[in-house]
């Protein structure tokens, strides 16, 4: 919406268009561990994973998007950056003992920026479906955001999903942790 005291003083431009790598990670399980837990079980749970993405991304250079109470939004410049600050988060956090899990989505495109910190576009909708869509360890991507040597991960090809609110089906990998941690691989 314009601002009408603004008018003449502005020029026209058209939407800027950057390209960015976004993440979302969320706690598995919060809801319910808080219901069995209580209040302040649940707020240790989200102050350590809190800790794990404030210096992760500290040390990898991604931006903290948006905290969504269990979860979180990343933006990163480089895919690789974001790619393995997400693994890194995931590592942290099972090494730390936490009782839930994480699981995660990524994509990457051009994004519109608004208001100087809100993205809003496909690779953010997308990320954000793909998180919902994963299991606990899970890491999803769609096909061609990472690539294996850039991020030190491996891949796995899930093939084609059917992702809410997108019209065709997404091609979709998840990511592997070459011979590392057990939790990380989100396997079964």
């Amino acid at each position: 919406m314009d601002d009408p005291s603004l008018d003449g003083w502005l020029p026209e431009r058209p939407v800027k268009r950057v390209p960015r790598t976004i993440a979302f990670l969320d706690l598995c399980g919060f809801t319910a561990y808080t219901e069995r837990h209580g209040d302040e079980a649940a707020y240790d749970v989200v102050t350590g994973f809190r800790a794990a993405v404030r210096r992760v991304s500290a040390e990898r250079g991604i931006r903290i998007a948006k905290w969504l109470g269990d979860g979180v939004m990343l933006v990163g410049v480089e895919a690789e950056d974001l790619v393995e600050a997400v693994v890194d988060v995931e590592l942290i956090v099972d090494l730390a003992g936490s009782e839930l899990p994480i699981r995660a989505g990524i994509a990457r495109g051009d994004v519109m920026v608004v208001d100087g910190d809100d993205i809003i576009g496909r690779p953010a909708i997308l990320a954000a479906r793909l998180c919902d869509l994963a299991a606990e360890h899970q890491v999803l991507a769609e096909e061609g955001t990472i690539e294996p040597i850039m991020a030190n991960v491996g891949l796995e090809a899930l093939g084609e999903v059917d992702v809410r609110s997108f019209v065709a089906p997404v091609r979709v990998v998840r990511l592997v942790a070459p011979g590392g941690h057990a939790r990380r691989t989100g396997g079964s």
